[in-house]
């Protein structure tokens, strides 16, 4: 499996694309701010042929090329329903302060073909099974993509893209439109304490970790092992 990712010019956004192979179709995950000509790159160093756009949630900062890729390849991108009014309008994820600063300036624009994530759901598509986990709490439709990791360049059974809402170190703000603190540790607990410690996770923001790293020292999975009758 070929796996590969970059920063996107703003807020260091991870846009990611994921195939079977070198030459094969592919998913591209969190198409976010000007990060059109460095995708194309990869596309064209890989031989890869995009198949879909997978987003992990509606903020701008992971949706806003969203439009552009899917409609000049004819693909449809795939969000959880709970972010759907997103995409269609970006400034309902985003605080006042946030909203304040793009003013309008961002010439953003809502996907045609959008079909929607549901919990549990497994997908397959360019020729890849991915596992959908619903995961709110950054925002109401946040959700983790898990893939098997046999043949990738890490010695990982599963691979997990979460979005914003596991970091290294950290998790993703809950602080925006639609966010809850308690959610996102119900989140937590639910969704990503089970996963093996082999698990390889690709953050929205920052470098790549695993599971077991972020179980023995990150403060927010550390908290809910701790508290009684909150861990496993």
């Amino acid at each position: 499996m070929l796996v590969t990712g970059f920063p996107a010019e703003a807020f260091g956004t991870n846009c990611y694309v994921v195939a079977a192979g070198p030459g094969e179709q592919c998913l591209i995950v969190d198409p976010g701010i000007g990060v059109l000509d460095q995708l194309d790159e990869v596309l064209a160093q890989h031989r890869l042929h995009p198949a879909a756009v997978l987003l992990t949630h509606g903020h701008l900062d992971h949706t806003f090329s969203v439009a552009p890729v899917c409609g000049a390849r004819g693909i449809t991108a795939y969000v959880h329903p709970a972010d759907l009014e997103m995409l269609a309008d970006p400034a309902k994820g985003l605080s006042m302060d946030l909203n304040a600063m793009f003013g309008g300036r961002l010439p953003y624009t809502e996907p045609e073909d959008v079909a929607e994530l549901t919990d549990g759901a497994t997908l397959s598509l360019a020729g890849l099974e991915v596992t959908v986990d619903h995961a709110p709490g950054h925002t109401g439709g946040s959700v983790l993509f898990r893939l098997p990791g046999g043949g990738s360049s890490w010695e990982a059974e599963q691979i997990c893209l979460s979005g914003d809402v596991l970091f290294a170190g950290s998790i993703g703000r809950t602080d925006l439109p639609g966010g809850s603190t308690d959610t996102m540790m119900t989140s937590l607990r639910d969704k990503i304490l089970p996963l093996a410690d082999d698990t390889v996770v690709l953050p929205g923001h920052g470098p790549e970790t695993t599971i077991g790293r972020e179980r023995v020292s990150n403060p927010y999975l550390r908290e809910l092992t701790a508290a009684p009758g909150r861990g496993l």
